[in-house]
């Protein structure tokens, strides 16, 4: 199974993993790369959303992406409990 297409149904450049990995090299400091941050943060699952972005790149565009509620909070608990895990 294609875990990109829960991620990226509408936008099928972005469901093949190497193309995704080497575009999001190459735009690490746009709005397209946020916006690919914020479509996995809403849509993907957890497991899939670390596999491209660290935790503590997530817990520092929180607060600038305009994310669900229930994503926020999500997303925050999972920055306190991982961050956490991984800086001891």
């Amino acid at each position: 199974m294609n875990y990109l297409k829960a991620v990226f149904w509408d936008y099928p450049q972005f469901t093949d993993k190497e193309n995704l990995r080497k575009y999001l090299q190459e735009h690490k400091n746009s709005s397209v790369y946020l916006w690919i941050l914020k479509r996995f943060l809403e849509y993907g699952r957890v497991v899939d959303t670390m596999r491209y972005f660290k935790i503590d790149e997530i817990s520092n565009q929180l607060s600038g992406l305009k994310l669900t509620p229930y994503t926020c909070k999500k997303w925050k608990r999972i920055s306190e409990i991982y961050g956490d895990a991984h800086r001891k």
